[in-house]
Formats: structure tokens, C-alpha cells, sequence
């Protein structure tokens, strides 16, 4: 259980708050004379989580007149994989750091562990809410979070999930994650603003290349473009000659590549082989292309994709090495964005202040990682900028937005 602070770094864009205030009454029943008096019955407790009750969690050190922000954290602490455990520490550590920055007392962490198994993710919501949560941060797997969702939505409380899955958004689920579909929106209106305007793309056969492919589409026909060709492939398979001729006829002045790693750095060079010509044909790709081992690949020179700006983290990265004595994982950033913004929604009436109309502010909220902001289904759209494959690194070529505002407005 753990006490800090929270968050300078995050802070409302030209925002204001709303919030929302509930009230209710109970009427007793009528008494029939003149028998005895019967007194009426004790107005029930409301079912929604409404106020500070005696059995919520309360430290020791703080002022009893003051309602403490209870929040709940639930993650895999007890996965069993390493990588995943340790994921989990460092996202917790990253919570602290924001609660630390904050300066605000009263907010409580609470956690709880989810291995993985939604029955257990269900559990570690129920301990929570009974705890008093008003809001809760995690879990990180989509399965978890679907089995959060209906027990902390029938209490009234919001959830902030890290999933990248849009389908277990909304319903008091926000995804505080870094999604796929808006760095397909982002390098493809992009491209278009440049003169692209016939697309063609490689995709894998994999849950991902499906959400990557429903928002390549989407996004070159918002941009008035054209889909000349899509050729799907097995990431396993290691060859991708025939993809990659049949793109190579489609004509496109575009090819949309949504893979990374050691996948991507065979498939540039092939298609060049089969007569793509990268003085004419960009290519353009997703935030796995975030990766300082592809500009080893000459193929893929002056490729486009759409990420957080670089260094985007720095400070946050240098606060956190200094605290912990380790270099955080990308995702750490996530967690210190919760419970940022937690802390600055903090001022709000207690159990009344982490409202729909707060949560999705459509002027968003500054992060580690840059702008970002939740829609009215729980999905997020980030801020991000347009960066360009070079021998020495990736160059921004187009910078991430510092606001949501329409240029003019």
C-alpha cells in the first residue's frame, strides 16, 4: 500500500472539469392505523460507490477529515513470465514516481495481482472496490480487463486499462495504451498530404495485421486514396516472394508494411528485388518500425512511420534511473499517465470527480509520451509525429501535435 504524489508532467490542455453530482431519497412505506407504529426502514446503503464509507481503506497519517483518493492498481505481478512479472514491477514503480510528483498525501495506491486469469482479475476488482477504489488503473491483458469491466461498472467506477484491444473499450473502460490504429492514421494522412495516393500493403495474418488492415483501409479512404493491393503473409514462414511480385504490380506509390524486426529487413530488400522502386515508391509503416536495428537496412532508407517523437521520454526516463537504479520499459510511461492523471483530476468532489465529461475532455491531456486524449468509447487517440528511417537514426519529419485544437480555432 503506498502513499505519494502526483503528477507535474500531466497536465489538462484548455480544459475544465466537469462534475457530476448524485442524489437520491428512499420513501417509506405507509403505516396502517391504528395498529402499533411501525418505523419506516433504513433508506439502503447506494448501490454505487457515492461516498466515503468506515470500512474503506484509511492510512494512519492522514487527516481524517479529508476523504483519501483510493485508487486501485491491478497487475500481473505473479505472471508466469518473467518478462511480464518484471514488466509489471517496473509499471508499479513508474505509479509510485507519479504519486511522488504530485505532492498529493491523500491519494492511496491499492494494489492487486492478475496473472492473467480473468476469474482472478475479477477477484483483485472486488478486493478493491470493497476497499473503497475509486478508480482503477490495469489490468494490461484484454481478457482481464473484460472480466473488470462489468463488476467496476456496476459500482459506477471508471476503469483505465493498458490494453491495446479497442474491443474491450468503453463502457467506463478507457485504454491508456499505446494502439496501432492511430499510428495507421497518422503515416497514412500523412503520405496523402504529400501526393500518395495509391496504397498497396504487406500484412501479417495475425490478430494485429487484422486491426492494421482495417485501419489501413480506413484511413486511405478518409484521405481519398486508393487500395490498389493487400497481400497478407505468414510471419513464420520466413518467405514472402510471391507477396511481394504481386505488390510490386499493383502500381502504388505507397506500400504500407506492418511488421517489424528481422521480418521487416528481409521483406524491404525483397521487394526492391521484385522491382519496387524506393526512389518512387515510399515506404511507409507502424510504431514496430520504432526500432534502432532497421536502420541497418539499406532497403528501408527513408522509410515513414508514425511514433512518439524520439526522446519523447527522456525526462521521465532519467527521473526513473535515478530513482530505481534500472532503465524503465517502454510501457512504464503508461502507468506514470494514470495515476498523473488521476492526481490531476484529483481536486473533484470524491467519488464524483472521475466523470465521463472529465475522462474525455476533448482537449486532452499532456503525457510522457505527448498529447493524448479518450473518446466517448474508450479508445485513445495520441498525438504523435512522423518520423523518417535514416543511416544514423529516425528524423522527425513531421513533428507530433501539441494540441488537439484545429489549426484556426
Amino acid at each position: 500500500m503506498l502513499v505519494i504524489a502526483a503528477p507535474r508532467r500531466l497536465c489538462a490542455i484548455l480544459g475544465a472539469l466537469s462534475i457530476a453530482a448524485l442524489s437520491g431519497c428512499v420513501t417509506p412505506p405507509p403505516v396502517k392505523a391504528p395498529v402499533v407504529p411501525v418505523a419506516p426502514p433504513a433508506a439502503a446503503a447506494p448501490h454505487q460507490l457515492s461516498a466515503d464509507e468506515a470500512s474503506f481503506l484509511r492510512l494512519r497519517n492522514m487527516a481524517k477529515d479529508k476523504t483519501p483518493l483510493r485508487v486501485g492498481v491491478i497487475l500481473p505481478f505473479s505472471n508466469a513470465s518473467a518478462a511480464t512479472r518484471g514488466l509489471a514491477g517496473a509499471m508499479m514503480k513508474a505509479a509510485e514516481l507519479a504519486l511522488y510528483d504530485s505532492g498529493n498525501r491523500q491519494i492511496v495506491l491499492m494494489t492487486a495481482d492478475d496473472s492473467a486469469n480473468p476469474a482472478e482479475a475479477a477477484g483483485a476488482a472486488r478486493k478493491l472496490l470493497s476497499q473503497g477504489a475509486e478508480i482503477i488503473v490495469g489490468p494490461l491483458f484484454a481478457a482481464s480487463v473484460n472480466a473488470v469491466a462489468p463488476i467496476a461498472r456496476d459500482r459506477g467506477v471508471p476503469v483505465l486499462a493498458f490494453s491495446t484491444d479497442r474491443t474491450v473499450a468503453g463502457g467506463g473502460v478507457y485504454l491508456l495504451s499505446f494502439q496501432p490504429q492511430n499510428e495507421v492514421k497518422r503515416v497514412i494522412s500523412y503520405a496523402a498530404s504529400q501526393g500518395r495516393k495509391n496504397f498497396a500493403a504487406l500484412i501479417p495474418r495475425t490478430t494485429y495485421g487484422d486491426v492494421t488492415e482495417q485501419a489501413f483501409r480506413q484511413a486511405v479512404a478518409a484521405s481519398g486514396g486508393t487500395v490498389g493491393d493487400v497481400e497478407r503473409f505468414s510471419p513464420g514462414a520466413g518467405a514472402v516472394m510471391d507477396q511481394t511480385a504481386a505488390i510490386a504490380k499493383a502500381n502504388a506509390d505507397a506500400v504500407f508494411i506492418a511488421q517489424g524486426g528481422v521480418m521487416l529487413r528481409s521483406i524491404a530488400p525483397t521487394l526492391a528485388y521484385k522491382g519496387v522502386d524506393p526512389e518512387k515508391v515510399k515506404l511507409l509503416g507502424t510504431g514496430l518500425w520504432d526500432d534502432p536495428s532497421i536502420v541497418k537496412e539499406p532497403a528501408l532508407r527513408d522509410g515513414w512511420f508514425a511514433a512518439p517523437a524520439p526522446d519523447a521520454d527522456a525526462t521521465f526516463a532519467a527521473k526513473y534511473r535515478e530513482t530505481f537504479g534500472s532503465t524503465p520499459p517502454n510501457l512504464a510511461t503508461l502507468a506514470y499517465d494514470a495515476i498523473s492523471l488521476v492526481a490531476l483530476l484529483a481536486p473533484g468532489q470524491p467519488y464524483h470527480r472521475f466523470t465521463k465529461a472529465a475522462l474525455t475532455d476533448p482537449n486532452g491531456f499532456a503525457g510522457v509520451d505527448g498529447i493524448f486524449r479518450f473518446n466517448a468509447d474508450g479508445s485513445l487517440d495520441r498525438g504523435l509525429a512522423v518520423l523518417a528511417v535514416r543511416p544514423g537514426g529516425f528524423a522527425v519529419i513531421s513533428p507530433a501535435p501539441t494540441t488537439f485544437q484545429a489549426k484556426g480555432s
